[in-house]
């Protein structure tokens, strides 16, 4: 049981702590010291898809550990327990965010390039900005999640 709540922390770990780090110091960062949108959209985005990869093994990991974890203790699965539940949540906006919004939000970089020459009231940079904002969204709510299960993690150790 030890490797199972380990395999779980470890996890919640690099999902939670990856999202913080990208948000929080790696994509600042990047915009800050970059000369131009275009060079720090070329590290921003790459990094998004491993942060999102990064997420999804995660996810897999700590929800095969949860369930496992149930079976061992308590004899059968529990599959809508709140905290696989919530991981599941998770995993689905991940999933959401790197097949659904970070393809469009590519094709319309490479239509763009290069983006600081385009008004900002052009139709593809406004709609980039408006799936900026739900790329945005979507991982601040898996990182918010993410701290409800990592509280419900510790109240089930």
């Amino acid at each position: 049981m030890t490797l199972l709540r380990t395999l779980m922390l470890l996890a919640l770990i690099a999902w939670i702590g990856g999202i913080l780090f990208f948000a929080a110091v790696l994509a600042p960062t990047v915009f800050r010291v970059l000369p131009t949108r275009e060079m720090a959209g070329n590290v921003v985005s790459p990094s998004l898809t491993a942060l999102h990869w990064i997420g999804i093994v995660s996810g897999v990991v700590f929800l095969a550990a949860s369930l496992l974890l149930d079976r061992i203790k308590y004899a059968r699965f529990k599959p809508l327990a709140l905290i696989n539940v919530l991981a599941l949540l998770m995993l689905a906006i991940t999933l959401f965010s790197q097949f659904s919004i970070s393809p469009r939000m590519m094709t319309l970089r490479a239509e763009m390039t290069p983006i600081d020459n385009l008004p900002i009231t052009d139709a593809r940079r406004v709609e980039f900005n408006r799936l900026h904002q739900w790329s945005t969204r979507a991982e601040g709510s898996v990182f918010f999640l993410g701290l409800v299960v990592v509280i419900l993690t510790a109240k089930r150790m």
